[in-house]
């Protein structure tokens, strides 16, 4: 097995296969998302007031910026800066309770999809060339398997982690407290909005736009032999947390500012500056500290989508 330079988990043999594999229903990720979003839906017009939608943007800005951008994805998928473990704790529970997994689902999700995308052909589950509602059953209610896909190796660090092992195996039913005290805090339209209707917006949301931030948008960047390139979506730099800047993110994967340019607002960056000047984030990852990529070719204006990729060569057909 080789080592993939740039990343600690993902290993892969002569016989690994990206492209192939087949997608499955998987009932508990479907009766979950299902759930959410038919209690959203139902019950959230019927109990909808100011303070409850208040709740559900104070609380969605919370766990998707803290939790799910700073922790889950710059600090523990990419170690983009380094911070003390109880603060990792805080941020990774925030992430939690954004719904979408546990931590190492995250990252399993997450490294190998990355690792596929670096391929340069990849399965169509993995790279969002799906028409967008079967794209969205699939992501949202099923699972992509592959006999013969990546191997992920979680390190010690993670996997020996007892609070980290815990939250994995428990981390649907961290939606429950809080549902209880924003209950009895606010009563049924609080619990309404700041679980449900939250947990259905913010997962369908980052599913939405990491659809289209996969597909078409502006680029400034582009990696050469990568089957799959990230596109920028400025529309949702803000509701995104600055994750929507993708195509920088292609670029400089451990990078921990995702917006790069001043006119590129980066809400997780501002929280990362935050915590850096109150002490408690250190060596924190910019593409101008990062080693430079030999595959990552600067392009002269951004273009959009295909007609970058065709320019150079490179496999891009959605």
């Amino acid at each position: 097995m080789n080592f993939v330079p740039g990343s600690i988990r993902i290993f892969y043999g002569p016989d690994t296969d990206p492209v192939s594999g087949r997608v499955e229903w998987k009932p508990a990720k479907s009766i979950w998302i299902g759930t959410m979003t038919a209690v959203a839906i139902v019950f959230g017009p019927l109990t909808i007031t100011w303070s409850a939608l208040a709740v559900f943007v104070v609380s969605s800005a919370i766990t998707l910026c803290a939790g799910h951008s700073v922790g889950m994805h710059r600090r523990m998928v990419h170690y983009a800066f380094e911070c003390p473990l109880w603060v990792e704790y805080v941020l990774i529970e925030l992430g939690v309770l954004v719904g979408m997994a546990g931590p190492f689902g995250i990252i399993r999700q997450h490294d190998v999809r990355d690792w596929s995308q670096r391929q340069p052909d990849c399965h169509a589950f993995l790279c969002h060339r799906r028409t967008i509602l079967r794209d969205y059953f699939e992501q949202l209610h099923c699972e992509l398997l592959q006999p013969n896909g990546p191997e992920l190796r979680l390190e010690s660090r993670l996997a020996n982690d007892p609070v980290y092992n815990w939250l994995e195996q428990t981390w649907r039913w961290h939606q429950l407290p809080l549902a209880i005290a924003l209950l009895a805090l606010g009563g049924w339209g609080w619990a309404v909005w700041g679980v449900a209707v939250r947990v259905s917006v913010c997962v369908t949301g980052h599913w939405l736009i990491s659809y289209y931030a996969h597909r078409e948008g502006s680029q400034s960047w582009i990696v050469r032999g990568a089957g799959v390139q990230g596109y920028n979506l400025p529309v949702a730099a803000l509701f995104s947390m600055g994750e929507s800047w993708h195509n920088n993110h292609h670029a400089f994967p451990a990078s921990a500012q995702i917006g790069i340019h001043p006119d590129q607002p980066d809400p997780g960056w501002w929280l990362i500056l935050v915590l850096k000047r109150l002490g408690l984030v250190w060596n924190v990852n910019t593409p101008e500290t990062l080693p430079p990529r030999a595959t990552l070719q600067r392009l002269d204006n951004d273009h959009v989508g295909w007609v970058a990729l065709r320019r150079l060569g490179l496999h891009g057909s959605p």
